[in-house]
């Protein structure tokens, strides 16, 4: 007879250890033959706690949590009267050490567990250790003796191994004592996020997996949460000042997927590769003085309109479709309501798409985008404004060297963080167990006074924290891919954010760094690994740097080659080895759900699986092709979690230096599925399409509202004939005979498209340009084009 609890211990209801920080960080699985028992300890080995997992029931996950905490000595007295009472059956035996659950996962019969067994430190924030995974294991939880002819079939196999197929031991990171799943900013400024609610945001991997035990215990003591994207942390240093600079890439699980699987906009707003990047720099105390850290967010995304493309072995340049479903813009509206709840205003879009084409292509994507954010800024006033800037950075990287493009970029980096500021605060010692997963209960203001019993380990006495700079709405970064471009534009907005971090920290005295100084190219580095990382897992292939091999003066065959080497790396993968990539991250995130006598994950398309849900209902629609292996991106998730609706309100944010307004992030609930039928080819500009209007640089008139609008464009002045959808495409184009299937076009003569219209009044307009010379960090002529480039709709 199996022991089940210890007589004589004070038991503790309901107690969640991260929420009372003590957070338990290594683990050690046994099994006898009816239960797996896990014993977690916390990392001072003071606090130990018992789960079990019934493994008698074969397609049934029954989980219990004893809730006494027991010492070392009571933990190895259970486990000799488990090991006793188990005698007859083959005793208890010990099965691996982990390091926390990643959830739970069932198929077609039974339950697996899976496991971190291995893991590496791969950097610190305020004392708080970061890890990445180094190995997992999947363990079937019934006993082979209960498990039917079903655990062993083919598809039970075949779903194992499409799981497996994600491998976690790259690009996904995790932490016991930090929400690295926030940003810096969040964790300073609303410490209340504990426990369950850290699950749903939408940059933990791992929500689906782990809801089975979350939603059992009532805590998240045993699992980690997953956060995949990019994590790099180096030591750099300045006038013989050491600083640690941090760059983390936080992806988005809400509409994941590769490349030409998933594009545009779904019907809860949610983007195609939508990434948070957010930069950290700070220095270690000494002598006991207050330490400094920094931190800015920016965010990249897909255009967020209902656009796709095709792949096909013969198509290296696949044709962007464009749907005219959504005349109304409502899911572009939501995307931006949702950017306003997470970051505030202003929302700064620096779209980096080309402006003019011989063969409307980027552009017509381009026209509907101004479109879309005029329709959205006629019900919006002031700085709730979306303030859109179009830089055709393919025209000026053909035109210009690599260092005029990226000088250009930090002006528009300078300018954009004029407006949302930086993250800034000091902080004792102490101060560093604030960040993990404890409830403080309070607000960190000007002055609050922070109660420090509640910290993680390593950490003592109380601390206070003066919040000094809040940033107060985001740039939004975005090309075609928003891979290659955006990559080059979000390293000149982080050099220019790190001049303002560093001269906040007190470590320079002008917020300027040099181009050609070695921060700036330590920083291009980590910038580059970001990069890659995030070009394979969206594209399949690292990115495409052409402007940064200029930079740094490699040789240009040698660059050529490289280029070529990458997008032929990408074209296959998009081509032939993206569909089962799809398929896993489906299986993986929850949106597919395998069941008995239904249609498999690979018998469906890209679309029609993500209606084959738990509840068994299929939705067909003879008028989408089923050879179709692209996503249309009409928001066709199956679920992401029953319990996260939330109020879609705007919040409007004052842009202070001392308080900012945080409410907990609404959370996207089911898709709606369309059909296809109202794709159209990009080419066709469809009759609800608002024309753009081209007037002479400077000119003005008004909206329906009677602001005033500006639709100047000094950068669509020159023209460019060559409609390559992204670098690679341009390199694949240089060196093979394969080219894209001729289609219908509005006409052969070269179309142009203004900049949009400006809500600015002329006063408003040339008061903030006064204000910028004032500072005297760029000349009026600059700031009279960015003004020009803005719409204020």
């Amino acid at each position: 007879m199996e022991e089940v609890t210890m007589e004589n211990h004070v038991v503790n209801e309901g107690v969640d250890f991260k929420s009372s920080c003590c957070y338990m960080q290594k683990f050690k699985l046994y099994e006898t033959h009816s239960k797996y028992y896990i014993i977690g300890r916390d990392k001072s080995r003071s606090q130990w706690k018992v789960l079990k997992i019934d493994r008698l029931k074969p397609s049934e996950l029954s989980i219990t949590e004893d809730p006494t905490i027991f010492s070392k000595v009571e933990c190895i007295d259970l486990r000799s009267r488990i090991r006793e009472g188990n005698k007859s059956t083959g005793g208890l035996k010990s099965v691996t050490t982990c390091y926390g659950i990643i959830g739970f996962v069932k198929f077609l019969e039974p339950y697996y567990m899976l496991l971190i067994t291995k893991r590496k430190k791969i950097g610190t924030i305020c004392g708080h250790t970061i890890y990445a995974i180094a190995e997992t294991k999947m363990i079937p939880v019934p006993h082979p003796t209960v498990q039917s002819k079903v655990a062993y079939s083919n598809d039970e196999n075949r779903y194992k191994k499409l799981l497996c197929s994600v491998d976690l031991t790259k690009d996904f990171f995790f932490s016991y004592s930090y929400h690295i799943m926030h940003s810096l900013q969040k964790n300073m400024s609303d410490n209340n996020t504990t426990g369950q609610l850290l699950y749903e945001t939408m940059f933990v991997w791992n929500e689906f997996l782990t809801r089975g035990i979350r939603n059992t215990v009532q805590n998240t003591s045993w699992t980690v949460a997953l956060v995949h994207g990019f994590f790099e942390q180096v030591k750099l240093s300045i006038s013989e000042r050491e600083f640690y600079l941090t760059v983390i890439a936080r992806r988005s699980r809400h509409f994941a997927g590769t490349r030409y699987l998933k594009r545009g906009v779904n019907n809860r707003g949610r983007v195609a590769n939508d990434v948070e990047t957010e930069q950290i720099v700070f220095a270690d105390a000494r002598d006991g003085c207050p330490m400094q850290i920094s931190s800015v967010v920016q965010i990249r995304g897909s255009i967020p309109l209902f656009w796709s493309q095709e792949t096909s072995p013969l198509n290296i340049r696949p044709d962007i479709l464009l749907s005219k479903k959504d005349h109304d813009f409502e899911a572009t509206r939501l995307h931006f309501e949702n950017l306003a709840k997470r970051y505030g205003n202003p929302i700064i879009i620096l779209n980096l798409i080309k402006t003019h084409e011989k063969k409307p292509r980027e552009s017509v994507l381009r026209t509907e985008f101004v479109n879309a954010v005029r329709s959205i800024n006629k019900n919006l006033r002031g700085e709730n404004r979306l303030k859109f800037l179009n830089w055709d950075l393919h025209l000026h990287s053909r035109s210009s060297k690599a260092t005029n493009v990226l000088t250009q970029l930090a002006k528009v980096a300078a300018y954009a963080l004029k407006f949302t500021g930086i993250f800034y605060c000091q902080m004792t010692p102490g101060i560093r167990g604030l960040l993990g997963y404890c409830n403080s209960g309070k607000r960190v203001d000007e002055g609050t006074e922070i109660n420090n019993h509640l910290l993680g380990d390593d950490v003592n006495g109380d601390s206070s924290v003066k919040s000094r700079m809040i940033q107060t709405g985001v740039l939004r970064t975005n090309c075609i891919d928003c891979l290659d471009r955006t990559n080059v534009a979000q390293f000149a907005y982080g050099l220019a954010a790190l001049g303002f971090q560093l001269q906040a920290i007190g470590f320079i005295e002008s917020s300027y760094i040099d181009l050609d100084s070695h921060l700036a190219r330590e920083m291009m580095e980590v910038y580059e690994s970001m990069g890659d990382t995030i070009a394979l897992q969206y594209g399949g292939s690292a990115a495409h740097k052409k402007i940064f091999s200029e930079r740094r003066g490699q040789w240009r065959p040698a660059t050529q080659s490289q280029e070529l080497i990458r997008a032929l790396q990408r074209y296959c993968n998009n081509t032939y080895f993206d569909g089962n990539k799809q398929k896993a991250i489906n299986l993986f995130l929850g949106h597919f759900q395998p069941q008995q006598d239904k249609p498999a994950l690979w018998d469906l398309d890209s679309d029609q699986h993500y209606f084959a849900g738990k509840h068994g209902s299929y939705s067909t629609d003879d008028s989408v092709r089923p050879t179709m292996r692209r996503s249309l991106s009409d928001g066709n998730m199956l679920r992401e979690s029953d319990t996260t609706i939330r109020n879609m309100e705007v919040t409007l944010c004052k842009h202070s230096s001392a308080k900012i307004t945080n409410r907990r992030l609404p959370e996207s609930t089911a898709d709606i599925f369309t059909c296809g039928s109202d794709v159209c080819h990009c080419r066709h500009l469809y009759n609800g399409m608002v024309n753009d209007r081209s007037c002479e640089i400077d000119q003005v008139c008004c909206d329906e509202h009677g602001d005033s609008c500006d639709y100047s464009d000094a950068l669509d002045m020159d023209r460019i004939s060559s409609s390559a959808n992204s670098c690679e495409e341009e390199v694949l184009g240089r060196f093979t005979s394969i080219s894209s299937e001729n289609v219908a076009s509005i006409g052969r003569t070269e179309t142009s498209t203004s900049a949009g219209e400006s809500g600015f009044s002329i006063k408003a307009r040339m008061e903030s340009i006064e204000g910028l010379n004032k500072n005297g960090d760029f000349p009026e002529s600059f700031g009279k084009w960015v003004e020009g480039d803005m719409f204020f709709l």
